[in-house]
């Protein structure tokens, strides 16, 4: 391996690549073929060592990420993203091939999240609220623009400091505006590379480092210290035939001379979770690596990079090719003789700009104007399907879970109701089973903060036996059920937990009318009686007509899902015709003396309840506090006929007052 990057003329192969990039994955496979190491070294936390070979299992696909969270505090979590054409990928790969040990060397999880929550500044949200992603400790991002807005140097009051860019640096140097076709023209396009492209990259580095120090990586020394101090670990088991991937950044400081004593010196004090981190394999999408995202090691176009990597021969007919069944399956009209045409004109943009192939902005110039026609709507099609991508990762049974993600997993699979990353919309029809299965799990879900999907207006029919959902999973969701998993063990028994200890922690009479609306969606029937009694006791205290008329809509709705789902609502029943009488005989008052502000509010609150009332009369002879048929009487929890609530009577008389 002569020429290789080496931190001596005898010691470890050292190579600096680019986080997510596959032309430093395609060298990196072909370094560790030519020098076959002992053992293979990765930036990445310690802590997934442990589980680091079930990235061989067949069904795990990338792109998937490590996710470490605090035992005790799962919204303090941490992604370290990979995708196939990751460098970090293709070394793991290989080694577990060729049953080659895997080590993790980068800070440990404990170290690197405790880190990150004590430079959260105050302002931050609370911990249940997921943290942005650009903030979430991860690989390094040595090669990768970061938004200046996102780094300052830790301890109150310090000025904020900008982090150095090497790519934008190196680009620069070499007269490139765009740093991201400087990287295509001298690593995409370059084959395989070799031994000779890490040693350029790392003396780039090391001039880099020299002139600019950190760069703005305030964090980096402790970092380093701990992968030496891994690295020596090694040494000490395999020798020198060791191999090391790591951010190109960090080579430099890698192959300094200095003692282990003063290296554990740097590591004293670190901040550390009180409860050991947990990790896992999660799925993860290629939009959420893209840069946009707001992921600090993001690139521009995760899917474009996947097709490099991934083509095994002329990438640019194929990647036109793919554009042209994206747009066909879209009724787009694109032949075969547009995508010759676009093929000669990428081709022909290429060598006007001197780029040894035609890379991301020829094909895309290429495709707006032949196959596209000059427009960008089909264009926009292009960027998100194609050059970004929805492509979203799987992992293996076999791989570590908390209970209450395996019971979604085997939910998900008993319904049918497979995660993607394509947002999608999906009709239920309430009266079939499964269907009805799915309601309530999204509706659970909800309930417990895990927002998979989001209730959307049905283009169909309107009746209650209909549903319509908008789907779209997030890798961040994975964080948001490990969170909810100190509500319980199961979807089922989290959503119960809650939906109790909300009841219980409930300020006003709307929020426990809503919060039993959503128990009857999610058929959670342990939790309703805790639901009820709080509703009673919240209703016979409160006097407000306004809080009284913001309650009852959500109440009659529930009366109403309650008669699809087959459940029994007559409970909800008597409470809401309770409160209906209460609203009318209370209204009057409470329209004296209302000033403009005062009087639309009121009357937008008796327009709801005149809806209300309507759905309530409509629904009483399904909720089973009818009269009884053939006996003369009826129950007392059913006003007589001149009492009930009658439509007629909220909109023509108090309602309509109040358009005086």
């Amino acid at each position: 391996m002569t020429g290789a990057p080496r931190a001596r003329a005898a010691g470890p192969l050292l190579l600096g690549v680019r986080h997510h990039g596959p032309g430093s994955a395609r060298a990196v496979r072909a370094a560790l073929a030519a020098c076959a190491p002992r053992a293979v070294l990765i930036e990445g936390p310690p802590e997934a060592d442990a589980i680091v070979r079930l990235a061989a299992e067949k069904d795990m696909r990338p792109p998937v990420a490590l996710l470490a969270h605090a035992a005790d505090d799962p919204g303090r979590a941490g992604f370290w993203p990979l995708a196939g054409f990751s460098p970090e990928w293709a070394a793991i790969q290989w080694a577990l091939a060729h049953e080659v040990p895997v080590r993790f060397i980068d800070l440990p999880a404990a170290n690197s999240l405790a880190m990150s929550a004590k430079q959260t500044p105050a302002a931050a949200p609370a911990p249940a609220a997921l943290p942005d992603p650009a903030a979430l400790p991860g690989p390094a991002t040595p090669l990768e623009p970061v938004d200046p807005g996102e780094q300052a140097a830790p301890g109150a009051g310090s000025a904020e400091r900008l982090r150095v860019d090497p790519l934008s640096v190196l680009a620069g140097t070499a007269g490139y505006d765009d740093p991201e076709r400087w990287w295509e023209d001298v690593i995409e396009h370059r084959g395989t590379g070799g031994a000779e492209a890490f040693t350029a990259v790392a003396e780039a580095m090391e001039a880099l480092r020299a002139e600019y120090g950190h760069g703005g990586h305030e964090d980096d020394a402790v970092r380093e210290a701990h992968m030496r101090l891994r690295l020596r670990e090694a040494r000490r088991e395999f020798g020198d035939e060791v191999a090391v991937v790591c951010g190109a950044w960090h080579v430099p400081a890698l192959g300094e001379r200095t003692t282990a004593t003063a290296d554990r010196k740097l590591l004293k004090g670190l901040p550390k979770v009180k409860v050991k981190a947990e990790i896992s394999w999660v799925p993860w999408t290629h939009r959420r690596l893209a840069r946009h995202s707001g992921y600090g090691a993001g690139i521009t176009s995760p899917g474009w990079y996947d097709h490099l990597f991934h083509a095994p021969d002329r990438p640019v007919e194929r990647w036109l090719t793919k554009v042209a069944g994206l747009l066909r399956a879209e009724d787009f009209a694109v032949s075969s003789a547009h995508v010759i045409e676009a093929v000669r004109l990428a081709e022909t943009l290429a060598a006007m700009r001197g780029r040894p192939l035609a890379g991301l902005a020829e094909t895309l110039d290429a495709v707006r104007a032949v196959l596209c026609e000059g427009s960008d709507v089909p264009m926009a099609l292009v960027w998100d399907r194609l050059v970004v991508g929805d492509v979203l990762g799987e992992v293996p049974e076999s791989a570590p879970a908390a209970p209450l993600q395996r019971d979604l997993t085997r939910t998900q699979r008993s319904l049918r109701l497979k995660p993607e990353a394509l947002e999608r919309e999906l009709e239920l029809d309430l009266r079939k089973e499964t269907d009805a299965g799915r309601s309530r799990l999204l509706h659970r879900l909800r309930l417990l903060g895990v927002d998979w999907g989001s209730p959307a207006v049905s283009r169909g029919s309107t009746g209650t036996f209909r549903e319509t959902w908008r789907l779209r999973w997030e890798p961040e969701l994975s964080v948001r059920v490990a969170e909810a998993g100190v509500w319980g063990t199961t979807v089922l028994s989290a959503a119960t937990a809650k939906a109790e200890t909300e009841a219980r922690s409930a300020k006003g009479l709307a929020e426990v009318t809503e919060l039993a609306e959503r128990c009857l969606l999610g058929a959670l029937s342990g939790a309703l009686p805790v639901v009820m009694r709080s509703l009673a006791d919240r209703a016979a205290l409160d006097a407000d007509v306004g809080h009284l008329a913001q309650a009852l809509p959500a109440l009659v709705r529930s009366v109403r899902y309650g008669d699809v789902r087959g459940t029994d609502t007559a409970a909800l029943g008597e409470v809401a015709v309770g409160l209906a009488e209460r609203i009318l005989v209370g209204l009057p008052p409470a329209c004296v003396g209302l000033d403009a502000d005062g009087a639309a509010e009121m009357r937008g609150h008796m327009e709801a309840v005149h809806r209300a009332i309507g759905l309530l009369s409509e629904s009483g002879p399904e909720t089973g506090t009818q009269p009884e048929a053939g006996t003369g009487t009826e129950p007392e929890t059913w006003p007589a006929a001149e009492a009930r609530p009658q439509p007629r009577a909220a909109g023509s008389g108090a309602a309509g007052g109040l358009r005086c």
